[in-house]
């Protein structure tokens, strides 16, 4: 027969880690328009070099396909070269996760809530119920 697992965690333990988070929350809801720009410059930057690659190696070129639109008069050129991954650049990654604006004000809310209900108790610690609400803040 299995029992139960209690969990009592201290309520100050609690309220800091919920106040770091909701800390980190706003931080990264106001920063992640510069974020955006940064890897918006990145990836701009990185298809100039794949640019440049593609350019230097189109010796190489396999699979050449043409497209010509005369309505917009422009020429499409499609190939493949063979290579590995390791000897064209990366392409950049975000760093950084998008918090939209409906997602962010619900955590934000219940983040909120929270603090107010765990600053307002007279009980030392928190039990599991409460816990499974908040951990995912956590």
């Amino acid at each position: 027969m299995s029992r139960a697992i209690t969990v009592k965690v201290a309520v100050p333990k609690v309220i800091k880690a919920l106040e770091t988070r909701l800390a980190k929350l706003e931080n990264d809801y106001a920063t992640q328009e510069e974020n955006e720009a940064k890897f918006q410059k990145s990836l701009e930057a990185w298809r100039k070099q794949i640019g440049e690659f593609a350019i230097a190696n189109f010796a190489k070129a396999e699979n050449l396909r043409t497209n010509y639109r005369s309505y917009a008069k422009t020429l499409n050129v499609d190939f493949d070269i063979i290579v590995s991954e390791s000897d064209f650049p990366a392409e950049p990654q975000k760093e950084y996760e998008v918090i939209y604006s409906h997602f962010y004000k619900e955590m934000k809310e219940d983040i909120t809530n929270a603090l107010t209900i765990l600053k307002m108790t007279d009980e030392e610690t928190v039990n599991a119920s409460t816990m499974k609400q908040i951990a995912k803040y956590l």
